[in-house]
């Protein structure tokens, strides 16, 4: 087994599917659907790689990466979001995360982003910027409608009414396909 990961997502469907894919590379995971029940985990074990959710319930990833850097500030972590945007994309490389990605995601381009995150000492000096990659305007777009479906509880005329557009818009908009970034 390979050192552990935490994962912390209040999604757990998709948690248990990044726990599964890790699981069956060889990885030890941990997975956390709360940011007290990821502050346990790292009370009891210590992690030097994590995968945080932007938006986890009520609470925000940015700040548990917080958290996780004052625990162990050589800590990898990865964020990924379902609502991405560039200000948080920003806060969180500023916090100390490698890498923002946008739901979904390949578990190999998390595992490459970790690999690439390995610096032999006397390279120190040349550390550069961390990347992150941006949405597509079309996948933003596609991720507020979803966002604004989700707070209507599926309601299709409310959703529209709160995004200002035509109810048949709206539908002609779910019924394609979300674009991949």
């Amino acid at each position: 087994m390979q050192e552990p990961i935490l994962i912390v997502d209040d999604d757990e469907a998709f948690g248990l599917v990044v726990q599964r894919a890790l699981t069956r590379r060889g990885f030890s995971v941990v997975l956390c659907h709360s940011l007290t029940a990821a502050e346990a985990a790292c009370a009891q074990q210590v992690f030097f790689k994590a995968i945080v959710d932007l938006k986890i319930a009520q609470d925000s990833g940015l700040r548990l990466i917080r958290l996780l850097k004052a625990a162990n500030p050589a800590m990898a972590i990865i964020m990924l979001t379902g609502y991405s945007s560039i200000s948080t994309a920003v806060e969180a490389i500023k916090l100390g995360a490698l890498n923002y990605f946008c739901k979904p995601i390949e578990i190999d381009d998390v595992l490459k982003a970790f690999a690439d995150s390995y610096v032999p000492s006397e390279d120190l000096v040349s550390i550069s910027a961390p990347s992150f990659s941006v949405p597509s305007l079309e996948r933003v777009e596609w991720e507020h409608i979803q966002k604004a479906l989700q707070d209507c509880q599926g309601n299709i005329s409310a959703a529209a009414r709160l995004l200002g557009m035509h109810r048949r818009t709206l539908q002609r908009k779910l019924f394609k396909r979300p674009v991949a970034r």
